[in-house]
């Protein structure tokens, strides 16, 4: 069982990844900004960080920057979930250390495929 930080502002996505991945046999850590999710994930172990890239204060692209400079951090999994679906935007979520990449909307079983495919490559 692996604990999983979800960072999204909207309610109703958090939900839903929540309940997906406790379904799927996970701890889940939900919060709704950048800010707190870096906090979460310095003061708590997380196997998995999934950002959404547009919160309000920080975005997942500057949390997961933040997290890949820090040497507690920097080989933690984290897959970023956007309804931004361009190539520019897929680039730069990978150039900012992201190990996945998912577009909303997105199927509740594609969400749960990639993040055990991410924790498999993490376990190696």
């Amino acid at each position: 069982m692996a604990s999983i930080l979800v960072a999204d502002d909207d309610a109703d996505i958090r939900d839903l990844v929540a309940y997906k991945l406790t379904q799927s046999g996970h701890q889940v850590i939900v919060v709704d900004d950048g800010l707190t999710a870096l906090k979460a994930v310095r003061e708590r172990t997380v196997d998995l960080a999934l950002l959404d890239i547009r919160m309000p204060g920080m975005s997942g692209l500057d949390v997961c920057r933040e997290l890949r400079a820090a040497p507690k951090t920097e080989r933690l999994p984290v897959i970023l979930l956007t309804a931004r679906s361009q190539e520019f935007d897929v680039e730069t979520g990978f150039a900012a250390g992201a190990d996945d990449y998912i577009v909303k909307p997105f199927s509740p079983r594609e969400l749960s495929s990639r993040v055990q495919a991410v924790l498999a490559r993490a376990a190696r």
